[in-house]
């Protein structure tokens, strides 16, 4: 921890012994004391630990790879999103994928927000079959994929937003991504939650119909 605190690049190398250790908690500590050094030296370091065997090893070491904001991390990271049994694991993929941004996890991260909704067209091959997907993990999905800002997120995202009985904390990060995006395909869906009985989700539709189209925004009761 006091080689991380120095926040130098020679401190970090000389942690790097402790991705080794035999302890899971001086692996997960490590995790973030590598990373003052450049980001794509850190990311080589930190990947093989998405495969530890330990579940909290796996989670500090995915939110560490987000913070390199390294391209290097994308690939690995969609796959413990995928396919990580833990949900924590594959929450805090699905956090560090928003903190990268590479629009290269867009499909991914909307896949694991729309595998507990009945989805439409794309959506409805990537889902098939698949579990519903825990709602820290939802949430964190749609919340990524605001900090993505792709188009190609949309649809999942009004979906999402626009399902009932989707978790109202998934349903308010659907909507505060659809104003960060900027789409005006999520006009209608952000005004009909302009009703929402949550007052939170009604007030961040408002915010986000600010964003895309002034003139259709008006103030929740």
């Amino acid at each position: 921890m006091r080689l991380g605190w120095m926040a130098r690049p020679d401190a970090s190398r000389a942690a790097l012994a402790g991705l080794r250790d035999d302890s899971p908690i001086v692996r997960a500590t490590t995790a973030r004391a590598v990373l003052s050094m450049p980001s794509e030296e850190a990311a080589r370091a930190l990947i093989p630990l998405l495969q530890d065997k330990d579940e909290f090893v796996r989670q500090e070491t995915a939110y560490a790879l987000g913070l390199t904001r390294s391209s290097l991390a994308v690939q690995p990271l969609v796959a413990a999103l995928e396919r990580d049994k833990k949900e924590s694991v594959r929450g805090a993929a699905a956090v560090a994928l928003g903190n990268i941004g590479d629009e290269a996890a867009v499909i991914p991260l909307a896949a694991r927000l729309s595998a507990r909704i009945r989805a439409s067209g794309l959506f409805s091959k990537i889902t098939r079959g698949q579990k519903a997907e825990n709602e820290f993990v939802r949430r964190a999905a749609a919340h990524s994929l605001g900090q993505i800002r792709s188009r190609a997120a949309v649809p999942a995202l009004i979906e999402t937003l626009s399902d009932a009985r989707a978790e109202d904390d998934v349903r308010r990060e659907a909507a505060r991504s659809l104003g960060l995006i900027g789409d005006a395909a999520a006009v209608p869906a952000l005004r009909t939650a302009l009703a929402a009985r949550d007052p939170y989700l009604s007030r961040i539709a408002y915010e986000s119909l600010l964003k895309i189209a002034p003139a259709e925004a008006s103030r929740p009761l």
